[in-house]
């Protein structure tokens, strides 16, 4: 761990090499807490839709490392002044901005934890980071918190440009294949400033902000809320809300130890002071190894979802622009009931409805502003035309409907 003549570089598919900027960094990056991202899904399940979507949170974060240093480089040449100090902690802070993922990411956020949300966990391990390193992140968890008087430092870490959007859009991207969210996160940056201590973009990076936002929506609805991998996750999710009501009737479950353990009864059985350590050692591992023993269960509900995630055979799946009338879904259940001799309450498992929305920009957080060619800072919404039709401002809604296919 203290050896300073490792190398310290990356080599990564979307920007070469990623120089890691010392050996505190390597540290860091080398510290179990983080190298369990290499076994995070980035995208969660998109892989069952797009086959190259393997990459991991370990990408996405050392992307995120080698954009920040980008605009660090890019703000003190026009001017902006960041102490050393300043540079070290938004460095640790992006490198560890998803450091609290759980298995395949947002898919499972809330079902393992309650509702601990990542970003609350990434805060518990860079605090119990910051004790190993006797207070060292200090300034990194203030500004990840926003609780620094520079604003804009908390804003290249967490805004509606920050630096984890600028790299999940373009590795996303590159990743799935879909080039319709490749966007030119160098030319953003080096459009970045900063005026009366926020965050700006030039005017002459007004198309490269409405491509970005563009690129975001495109990917939202073709990536992100794909059909197939909304399904996926929403399966996924049951299957685990099933385990726990299994494990809490007296019902024997295999699998993994540390799964079992969070299913079991959430968190109580969790001594809290062990928390992190055992959260730790989750990963999309666990829940693939627990699948392949939940095909063979004796209990249908949990062996048939188990099966339709591991052979990909999928419940069908249809976006819709109103709710499903009553009499339809009831028609639905009553079909499926008699085929598998299944209860109310089993049903309830296989057919679900819901809804999803997809909202570009949003008016109600930090908003993205422009400097003007006259020094004057306006909100984006102000200058841009895209904002017309108000397509990128209000949240666009789609109702889904889910029932297994014929013959599953």
């Amino acid at each position: 761990m203290g050896n300073s003549s490792k190398l310290k570089i990356f080599n990564d598919p979307i920007y070469g090499f990623i120089g890691v900027p010392s050996s505190f960094f390597f540290e860091l990056v080398d510290h179990p807490y983080f190298q369990r991202l290499r076994r995070i899904s980035q995208m969660g399940l998109s892989y069952l839709v797009y086959p190259g979507a393997h990459h991991t949170r370990f990408h996405h974060a050392l992307g995120c490392l080698h954009l920040m240093q980008k605009a660090i480089g890019i703000l003190r040449f026009k001017g902006t002044e960041i102490t050393a100090e300043e540079e070290e902690a938004l460095m640790i802070a992006i490198l560890l901005h998803d450091i609290g993922h759980g298995p395949f990411s947002h898919a499972l956020e809330f079902s393992l934890v309650g509702q601990r949300t990542h970003e609350s966990i990434s805060l518990e391990f860079m605090e119990k980071l910051n004790e190993v390193y006797n207070g060292r992140l200090d300034l990194a968890i203030a500004i990840f918190k926003g609780e620094y008087h520079k604003s804009f430092l908390n804003q290249l870490v967490s805004s509606q440009l920050d630096m984890d959007r600028l790299d999940y859009l373009k590795r996303d991207s590159f990743y799935s294949g879909v080039a319709e969210g490749n966007i030119n996160s160098e030319r953003l940056i080096s459009m970045l400033n900063v005026a009366d201590g926020q965050l700006v973009v030039e005017e002459k990076g007004l198309y490269s902000v409405e491509k970005f936002l563009m690129a975001r929506r495109f990917m939202y609805w073709q990536v992100y809320l794909h059909k197939t991998s909304l399904v996926a996750e929403l399966l996924l999710k049951r299957i685990l809300e099933r385990a726990r009501e299994l494990l809490s009737a007296g019902v024997s479950l295999s699998g993994s130890a540390v799964l079992l353990r969070f299913l079991n009864s959430s968190q109580e059985a969790i001594d809290p002071t062990l928390f992190l350590d055992t959260y730790a050692e989750l990963d999309d591992n666990d829940i693939i190894m627990s699948l392949k023993e939940w095909q063979h269960h004796s209990d249908f509900v949990l062996s048939k979802m188990s099966q339709m995630i591991l052979h990909r055979k999928l419940p069908f799946i249809r976006f819709k622009d109103k709710p499903m009338k009553e009499e339809k879904w009831e028609e639905k259940k009553t079909k499926l009931s008699s085929q598998w001799s299944l209860d109310p309450s089993q049903i309830a498992y296989f057919i679900f409805t819901g809804e999803v929305s997809n909202q570009a920009y949003s008016l109600n957080t930090s908003q993205i502003r422009i400097l003007t060619k006259t020094e004057e800072v306006k909100d984006l919404h102000e200058l841009s035309r895209f904002f017309g039709s108000k397509e990128l401002l209000v949240p666009q809604s789609q109702y889904y409907v889910a029932y297994p296919k014929k013959g599953v």
